[in-house]
């Protein structure tokens, strides 16, 4: 059935930033048909369905540039702390259970319905599996977008060296017996990944009409093998899919590659050659001038997660740098740890706040033209879909939201981009379309029982409260000797400062 949207005021963000101050949008199976005054749909018979936008803006969906879904259930679950410290309560060296199929689906969905009402149409899923991942427990995330209607690339992110292998100084710290369980403690091999990762994107890979898509993950390059590096990076370029990693988090990651490398990761990833386009590196925050020289002539996106950034104290990301030296930032919210929501406005609010400390020269500020930029084109081309999403142009997947100008973000309406950035909180989004299909009206997700989603989550949470005490037991047994790693890395002198302070 054909939709019209009616008589909005469109913003496109196309190549030009077209914008009309009254247009149709007229939307045909997955895409967009023809935008424009007055358009002519007397061609379209009876089936034609009108959506009457006076007074709504039309704009394109919102990216979620960098998410951890099977992190949706552990909002506010711990005390802020350095990430090499959280990741114990994230991450747990010791856990000996992979995620059910049931667990993975609900989390995922939770996720999936609060984005879908923020106006938030797609997200590109870097998701971890603890201990290890599972086909079952895969096809359970996979199974959540499927049924929520949202556009989804999703990834593998499993690491497979020993615990202590991922940091600095950590092994010499380690008393024995605990380094022996590190040592011992399961991890999957790299065959058995890669037989893995064949039959997800076999699977997944261009799944519901195109609606879903796979990347491949190696989470951080300390934290694979190598070979495991390499053999990412050639199905990457085989099935011309993303290559996400997390690379110069933090200060201490920037330390071990002195230590283990004798250089930056970029340098590492670039030497031995998976820094391609198709890589979308996440964080870039303890970068040097060499590193952005090498991620702006690959080609590469970068995931700026400005509040996960400041939550965990990780540091400022040189933004200015990096889209000087020509180099596309998306935007993404990371995980519910960090962010506590999966608000993609906050994200760019606070993206447009913390540059501003950073740089006391005001001409480099991050403009909410750039920024909305980021929110749309930026987080498409991380997910390889440049060309299908992230603006609103007559062949293009019709993720489409409408805003309600007649509220208090927009009165007055004194500049429309600025007011998107810095006064929307997602409260005015009245409509969220994903590849053509209505998946939220006022506020309601129209895919999903939310009611009987919550009690699903209300009726997981007892075990799950119970996984969160051992694991924060076992967290207090390791965080003595992290913190002593984490404090030696802070001491040392790496020849730049990513902190707010001295």
């Amino acid at each position: 059935m054909p939709i019209l949207i009616r008589n909005a005021r469109v913003l496109t963000m196309d190549d030009d930033d077209t914008e009309f101050p009254r247009a149709d949008i007229l939307v045909r199976s997955t895409k967009i048909a023809g935008i424009g005054p007055d358009l002519d749909v007397s061609n379209e018979g009876r089936d034609l369905e009108v959506i009457e936008a006076d007074g709504l803006l039309a704009m394109p969906g919102l990216v979620n540039g960098h998410l951890h879904s099977p992190g949706n259930f552990l909002k506010g679950a711990t005390d802020d702390a350095p990430l090499e410290i959280f990741m114990l309560h994230e991450v747990p060296p010791f856990s000996d259970e992979p995620p059910s199929a049931h667990l993975n689906h609900v989390r995922t969905m939770l996720g999936a319905v609060e984005m879908l009402k923020l106006g938030v149409t797609a997200v590109h899923d870097d998701a971890f599996y603890t201990p290890r991942a599972t086909a079952e427990a895969v096809d359970g995330l996979m199974q959540a977008y499927v049924e929520s209607g949202m556009r989804a690339v999703v990834t593998i992110d499993q690491p497979n060296v020993v615990e202590y292998e991922k940091y600095p100084f950590l092994r010499d710290l380690l008393p024995e017996e605990i380094r022996r369980r590190m040592a011992e403690t399961p991890r999957q091999s790299t065959e058995e990944l890669t037989e893995l990762y064949t039959g997800f994107i076999e699977r997944w890979n261009g799944a519901c009409a195109g609606r879903l898509g796979t990347a491949v993950s190696c989470s951080a390059p300390q934290r694979v093998t190598p070979e495991y590096l390499q053999i990412l990076s050639e199905l990457s370029e085989r099935h011309r899919i993303p290559y996400d990693i997390h690379i110069l988090e933090t200060k201490l990651q920037r330390v071990l590659g002195e230590e283990k490398h004798g250089k930056s990761f970029i340098r590492y990833v670039h030497d031995a050659g998976v820094l391609t386009p198709r890589m979308m590196v996440i964080h870039a925050i303890w970068v040097d001038d060499e590193d952005i020289e090498l991620l702006a002539a690959s080609g590469c996106t970068v995931a700026h997660n400005p509040i996960s950034n400041q939550k965990i104290g990780s540091g400022i990301m040189p933004f200015r740098r990096l889209r000087s030296a020509g180099v596309p930032i998306c935007l993404g919210t990371d995980e519910a740890t960090v962010d506590d929501s999966a608000n993609m406005w906050g994200v760019a609010k606070a993206a447009g706040l913390i540059h501003k400390i950073a740089d006391p020269e005001y001409r480099n500020w991050p403009t909410a033209p750039e920024l909305l930029r980021c929110l749309t084109r930026g987080g498409a081309r991380g997910m390889g879909l440049e060309d299908r999403v992230g603006a609103l142009a007559p062949g293009r997947e019709a993720d489409i939201i409408l805003v309600d100008l007649n509220t208090i973000a927009f009165t007055p309406l004194n500049d429309l981009r600025r007011q998107l950035v810095f006064s929307e909180n997602g409260s005015s989004v009245g409509m969220t379309m994903v590849a053509g299909r209505v998946v939220c009206e006022k506020g309601r997700v129209l895919t999903v029982d939310e009611e009987a989603l919550k009690d699903e989550v209300r009726a997981l949470f007892p075990a799950h409260r119970r996984e969160l005490a051992r694991t924060a037991a076992a967290a207090a047994e390791l965080e003595p000797y992290y913190r002593e790693m984490y404090l030696r890395a802070a001491a040392r002198d790496v020849g730049l400062n990513r902190w707010a302070g001295p």
